[in-house]
């Protein structure tokens, strides 16, 4: 993210506008004004921030000598440029690591201390690994902000949506500025929320954290491209719509999800598992996606219960590797969650999620709407990642030990309860084919599989 204002501003103090003072976190002037540095940086894409120099000054304050780039398939285009930029402007050697990068979660501090690396560069994802609980590399992330002309986005908006609807705007890290700056140009016609689920920042949703929101909201609207994203949202909030911009294509699609599929199979799944007699317990290798902590909780209800049960590490999860263990009954797999909602049908024996397994095991009852919890902060059980009784304990806070009671995470701008109506999307044909692009109708879309082509 950008560099913070001058220190004590916070505070309310102030600081001497001496220009021999400078801010811990700010990029020193010699290399924002850097002729070369800029001339290298534009063979970047103009509109993704890649924070070059913010790059250069941290490698460099670290006194880095080997600098590891692990970013999605995305962006891996982009790789050879900047770690040419790295080695040209730093002291240090830069590797790439091009295996597959699914998230933040897959933040791989064990393979670039292995490759001999003493600073690590994550790309494309949120902070979800804390920077000071890397193995002895140093680590910065960079969100690669993508710049977007918003203005067709809001015209879609303001075309589709009546004044007044009650309107919940998410996407992915990289448009969550666009996001924020569209909202507040929207709050003049709208009730917006720009929902957060903590510690993700406000507007923020991952393929398996989401925030629950007031069920008064007119619509679900998702600026990003893809369903990965926005199918965790849709899933922890099924009576709400939900409605995609693509701010690449420009289209704008209303989407759907089978909810009373993916609940039938999945309760089959846990239904199969609950009488299963061995178990096994997948923890993914894949980056950091794998929780130590959950597995030792669920490793210590398999032993309260007397079912035996076998541990299996794997970076990538496998119908074809699982069918290797025939012996497992029931699978639980601490990794993404996504797998088994979206592919658990894929494999013989059932692969749940840590909830899942929890109500196997009659720690919880299921739950009429599918949690989407596994990095909030609230979240419904010791089976999450960042479940309370696996933080450190805060004076003056009770510690937390039986299961919370859960809340919705809170949501900024919540709309006051109203008794009308959901608005429909305004009817009529897409038009314009002028140099100003026309705002796009909604896109019908067919069986829940995507938006049909809108021409």
């Amino acid at each position: 993210g950008a560099a913070p204002g001058r220190s004590g501003e916070a505070t309310g103090r102030s600081w001497p506008r001496g220009p021999t003072r400078r801010v811990a976190k700010q990029v020193p002037e010699e290399i924002l004004n850097n002729q070369e540095l800029q001339e290298a940086v534009k063979v970047l894409p103009s509109n993704y921030n890649f924070e070059i120099p913010k790059t250069v000054w941290r490698i460099r304050q670290a006194q880095a000598r080997k600098v590891a780039l692990q970013m999605p398939e995305g962006l891996l285009m982009f790789a050879c440029t900047i770690a040419d930029i790295i080695e040209r402007f730093t002291a240090a050697e830069a590797v790439v690591m091009g295996d597959v990068t699914y998230g933040a979660c897959c933040v791989d501090d064990y393979t670039a201390k292995a490759l001999g690396a003493d600073f690590l560069v994550h790309y494309g994802h949120s902070c979800l690994i804390p920077i000071d609980a890397t193995q002895g590399v140093k680590m910065l992330y960079v969100f690669v902000d993508i710049k977007i002309d918003t203005s067709h986005f809001l015209e879609t908006l303001r075309f589709n949506f009546p004044a007044g609807a009650s309107l919940a705007l998410v996407s992915t890290v990289q448009f969550v500025s666009a996001l924020q700056a569209a909202s507040q140009e929207l709050r003049s016609q709208y009730k917006v929320c720009v929902p957060q689920c903590k510690p993700l920042s406000p507007g923020e949703i991952l393929g398996c954290t989401s925030p629950r929101l007031a069920q008064d909201t007119d619509a679900i609207v998702y600026l990003g491209d893809g369903r990965f994203h926005l199918e965790s949202v849709m899933i922890a909030n099924p009576g709400i719509p939900a409605y995609r911009y693509d701010p690449y294509s420009k289209v704008f699609s209303q989407e759907h999800y089978a909810h009373e599929r993916m609940h039938r199979a999945r309760q089959e799944a846990i239904r199969t598992a609950a009488g299963a007699r061995t178990w096994g317990l997948i923890l993914g290798t894949l980056g950091r996606q794998g929780s130590p902590g959950i597995l030792q909780h669920l490793e210590s209800r398999l032993r309260a219960l007397g079912r035996p049960y076998v541990r299996v590490l794997l970076s990538e999860i496998f119908p074809s590797k699982l069918q290797l263990f025939p012996d497992v009954d029931a699978w639980v797999q601490v990794a993404c969650p996504r797998l088994s909602i979206d592919w658990g049908e894929a494999f013989s024996k059932p692969l749940l999620t840590p909830y899942e397994a929890a109500v196997a095991l009659q720690d919880i009852e299921w739950q009429r709407t599918y949690p989407m919890d596994f990095y909030a902060s609230q979240s419904l059980g010791p089976w999450t990642v960042n479940h309370a009784s696996r933080q450190p304990q805060r004076p003056g806070r009770p510690a937390q030990h039986a299961l919370p009671r859960w809340h919705p995470p809170a949501c900024t701008a919540v709309p006051q309860p109203r008794s009308r109506q959901r608005p429909a999307p305004s009817p009529g044909p897409v038009s314009g084919t002028g140099q100003r692009e026309a705002p796009q109708q909604l896109a019908r879309v067919l069986n829940g599989k995507g938006p049909e082509r809108v021409w």
